[in-house]
């Protein structure tokens, strides 16, 4: 049963997200401010509840990220992907080609912990 809750929760999230990316694309302004006065406010709590579960420590670790036998030390991969997409955006240095495999990887584990 669990399984089939968090299958429906991902995907409610999913849907909402390219409801939203289809009307910042393609709304008329009036519409466009609409939702933005409605859903930015959401969009920031729900990041700032994100963020906060993924405080360091008094070690320096993420409480999130880490395992019983692994330590992740911050910033872990989610205040990597805010910073990048929050802060830096399109301007942001791409890291190495062999690190963007692992930081993809650490970005859908941080997800599927996150769910």
């Amino acid at each position: 049963m669990d399984e089939i809750l968090g299958q429906v929760l991902r995907n409610a999230v999913w849907e909402r997200l390219d409801l939203l990316t289809e009307l910042a694309n393609e709304a008329d302004a009036p519409s466009l401010l609409s939702v933005a006065r409605s859903e930015l406010p959401r969009l920031t709590e729900g990041w700032r509840a994100l963020l906060a579960a993924h405080e360091p420590d008094e070690k320096g670790n993420c409480p999130e990220c880490s395992g019983r036998w692994r330590q992740q030390k911050s910033p872990c991969a989610v205040w990597r992907a805010a910073y990048e997409h929050l802060v830096a955006g399109g301007l942001a240095p791409r890291p190495a080609r062999h690190l963007r495999s692992a930081m993809t990887r650490a970005r859908r584990g941080a997800v599927a912990r996150a769910h």
